[in-house]
């Protein structure tokens, strides 16, 4: 039932529905000219960026522009074939882990999948896997087999698949990808970091630079829509520069396992929230296009959703819709954006006694969803909290042209060329800025996961070890008591409680 909530003035008011995200598609429009762009080869010059050759090379970046499909909602993908004969599957690109996992048994959400026995390549390593996301988790066997992409780099890659066997929670109604690829570094890799992720694998083995950049073009696009068109584009071995405008802003990249960067502090319009700089990066701030909304760590969120109400023109605005739990609808032409502040984020930059602004315009976070009846359009918060640290998904991402440049271990930001609606830019960028005003290391939240493994391995070493030397003092008095050696009852006692 909807029920009206609040007016603004006279004509306006606001409605609030359960949160129910329709299967629609995204009308996506990209403002590429594919005339106009430049056809380049890249070879790698071992110095990160790329460099124009004969065109006839490993990468052609034309080829490459509109290569993927999809939204932020269900997530942007790429056509690959694989096996041998080729089998077509989409596949969801994601910064935020390192498997290339892909479906190989039958599911209810999705319509085709990799059959290994119809491939004459395809070699079972005889491993299982199994990786939990934020959403959902899969189970498989680890294999190896050939890989191209009809509009990546040239020639075919040998590449560790994951064969998703079960599944509870990953594919999802609505979704048109049958398989994940995992873009971060392989110390996130399952089970183990000796599985080499897949842009690694075509690094090393095609030759390009280690460099890849991503456009989504979903920005301020209803889910409404029943056309499927572009979604954007994957660039693998450099940057192409029609695809964004102005300069690439960077930022280091912390640590090579996620994307991870250093955020300095966050505004709400012309409001710093006045956090310590250690809040927004605990326990790390990750760059990562799998997930679709900004999430925040729990105190941040909060802040943030209080600065909103305090800098909006919204008087009273329903505490479901903060949470996500429910829709804000509006009547049917009218939309919640003027009401809206912008939101920027400081990141570090890579002179470090420096930082620079990325902002996006409200039309980014209150995201549209679909209409009701024809008579209501309804919009959800593109914000959430997060209790693992702060994520910049695809609600940020969907305003810039983030370049991944892993050989000189930097993140970079340019204004997307899609991120337009009606004319008018739906992101900033802005610096440089001082960064004296913050501590010099703002990363310092809890231990990273990779380190608490080794920390945990560590003490249950040390666990071990006293376990052992109590199972000796109590076998020791025994064995001298006894002319025959034998273990006591109460000594085995103690060893099979050690088992």
């Amino acid at each position: 039932r909807v029920k009206r909530l609040l007016y603004f003035g006279v004509s306006y008011c606001y409605f609030s529905i359960p949160l129910k995200i329709y299967p629609g598609k995204y009308n996506v429009s990209s403002d590429v000219n594919l005339t106009s762009l430049r056809r380049v080869a890249l070879k790698s010059d071992g110095s990160g960026l790329s460099l124009a050759s004969d065109p006839t090379g490993t990468v052609n970046f034309l080829d490459m522009v509109n290569n993927l499909q999809g939204d932020s909602g269900r997530g942007y993908y790429i056509e690959m074939s694989i096996g041998t004969p080729g089998q077509k599957l989409n596949i969801l690109v994601d910064t935020g882990s390192s498997n290339f996992a892909v479906a190989a048994a039958p599911h209810q959400f999705i319509t085709h999948y990799f059959n290994t026995a119809l491939s004459s390549t395809y070699r079972s390593t005889g491993r299982t896997v199994a990786v939990r996301y934020t959403q959902g988790n899969w189970e498989g066997e680890l294999g190896i087999d050939s890989v191209s992409i009809p509009r990546g780099p040239n020639g075919t890659i040998n590449i560790n698949i994951a064969a998703i066997l079960s599944s509870d929670g990953f594919f999802l109604p609505g979704i048109n990808w049958q398989g994940i690829l995992g873009l971060a570094y392989p110390v996130l890799a399952r089970p183990d970091s000796s599985v080499e992720p897949f842009f690694n694998s075509v690094v090393r083995q095609l030759g390009i630079p280690d460099v890849f950049s991503l456009q989504m073009c979903g920005a301020g696009l209803s889910a409404g829509s029943e056309t499927d068109t572009t979604g954007g584009s994957l660039i693998m071995g450099g940057a192409e520069p029609s695809l964004y405008r102005g300069s690439v802003w960077y930022t280091p990249i912390i640590e090579e396992w996620y994307y991870q960067v250093e955020v300095l502090k966050l505004e709400v319009g012309d409001q710093n929230l006045n956090l310590d700089c250690r809040e927004y990066n605990m326990d790390k701030a990750i760059v990562d296009s799998g997930t679709t909304l900004l999430r925040l760590p729990v105190n941040v969120f909060n802040a943030l959703v209080e600065a909103i109400i305090r800098s909006s023109l919204i008087e009273e605005f329903s505490s479901g819709f903060w949470e996500g739990t429910k829709l804000a609808c509006l009547m049917k032409g009218e939309n919640p954006w003027r009401f809206f502040p912008k939101l920027s984020i400081y990141l570090r930059a890579t002179n470090t006694s420096e930082s620079f602004r990325v902002t996006i315009l409200p039309q980014l976070y209150i995201q549209p969803i679909t209409d009701v009846d024809g008579t209501l359009d309804c919009f959800r918060f593109g914000v959430s909290s997060s209790t693992n640290g702060m994520v910049i998904g695809a609600t940020v991402m969907e305003g810039f042209y983030v370049v991944f440049d892993r050989t000189q271990r930097r993140l970079g930001f340019a204004l997307s060329s899609c991120a337009v609606s009606d004319g008018v830019a739906l992101s900033e960028i802005e610096g440089p800025f001082s960064a004296a005003d913050v501590a010099a290391d703002c990363s310092g939240g809890p231990l990273k996961e990779p380190l608490v493994w080794m920390i945990s391995y560590a003490l249950m070493a040390v666990c071990a070890l006293a376990l052992l030397i109590l199972l000796l003092m109590l076998i020791l008095p025994c064995r001298c008591g006894n002319r025959n050696g034998e273990i006591t009852d109460e000594s085995s006692l103690v060893r099979h409680r050690i088992k």
